[in-house]
């Protein structure tokens, strides 16, 4: 043990001495707060949600033009309003359920405080493919395709929720000696990973090109979804290793994140879900 710890205080101490050096990357100290009119506040945050919607709001109705699918504006403004519902009641729920039971389940009312912060991606896909769902069996309308439309668009709104984090400081990297590393406000004196446009780059644009790739080949619907899960389950998986687990978490198996553990059941139901869509003749591929 004491070898552990004193190769521990000479990474902290490198790490220290490249900070002094200024041979790390500054972090910007962006206010979270864009405008304050006293008791009301408009902050970059939510306003990357609104920018997200929007632009998922632009590629839903360019690409139902495009592929002239059933879908006109009025049903694409219903469905996002029904999304708008799913993705936040489900993020929030899901944040509450599975990263900090305990806590919420001993203070049930707090679950309403969404100011306070805590919103979990993999709760949020579960809400709005749930709200796409009852959706489509209200309006008559393919379950398949609009989740495509939804997967194409998903990857530009993570991208700006990304940047979002990153203006809050939140969702830290881990300690790093790297020259990318930046010292986030009320993280200690340590570099850390920018992890969140890490995040932003690999499941926001480059996510998003590769779908739209795959958007553009003939084929069953439900493929785009499937390579969305696929995709977001990889990237992420990977980014974890840069980001600092959740504290109220922490490991799980001594080695894994909760976001981990989530995203391996990603892949896997990608997985069984392209097959299954791949062998879907295309005549009936929109069913």
């Amino acid at each position: 043990m004491p070898f552990l710890l004193d190769g521990l205080r000479c990474s902290q101490l490198r790490l220290r001495s490249l900070w002094d050096m200024e041979t790390v990357m500054k972090y910007p100290n962006i206010d979270p707060v864009l405008i304050d009119f006293g008791p009301l506040q408009i902050r970059w945050y939510g306003l990357m949600y609104v920018i997200a919607f929007l632009l998922a709001y632009t590629i839903l109705i360019r690409v139902s033009r495009t592929k002239r699918l059933d879908m006109t504006k009025q049903d694409i403004g219903d469905f996002l309003t029904h999304a708008i519902i799913g993705v936040i009641l489900g993020a929030r729920l899901g944040y509450c359920i599975i990263y900090n039971g305990t806590y919420y389940f001993q203070n049930p009312w707090r679950v309403f405080a969404v100011w306070e912060g805590g919103m979990s991606f993999h709760g949020g896909l579960a809400g709005i493919l749930l709200a796409g769902w009852l959706y489509t069996k209200r309006r008559r309308k393919s379950f398949w395709v609009l989740a495509d439309l939804t997967a194409l668009a998903a990857p530009l709104g993570l991208f700006f929720g990304r940047i979002g984090n990153f203006i809050n400081g939140e969702l830290i990297g881990r300690v790093t000696d790297s020259p990318l590393g930046m010292v986030f406000p009320g993280a200690g004196s340590l570099p850390r990973h920018p992890s969140q446009l890490y995040e932003a780059m690999s499941e926001g644009i480059l996510l998003f090109f590769i779908l739209l790739l795959i958007s553009r080949k003939k084929g069953p619907s439900g493929v785009v979804l499937a390579a969305f899960f696929l995709g977001y389950g990889c990237f992420r998986f990977f980014i974890e290793f840069f980001r600092e687990p959740d504290p109220q978490v922490g490991f799980i198996f001594d080695y894994l994140t909760m976001g981990q553990i989530l995203c391996l059941a990603m892949i896997i139901v990608g997985s069984a879900l392209l097959g299954l869509r791949l062998k879907a003749r295309p005549n009936t591929a929109a069913s």
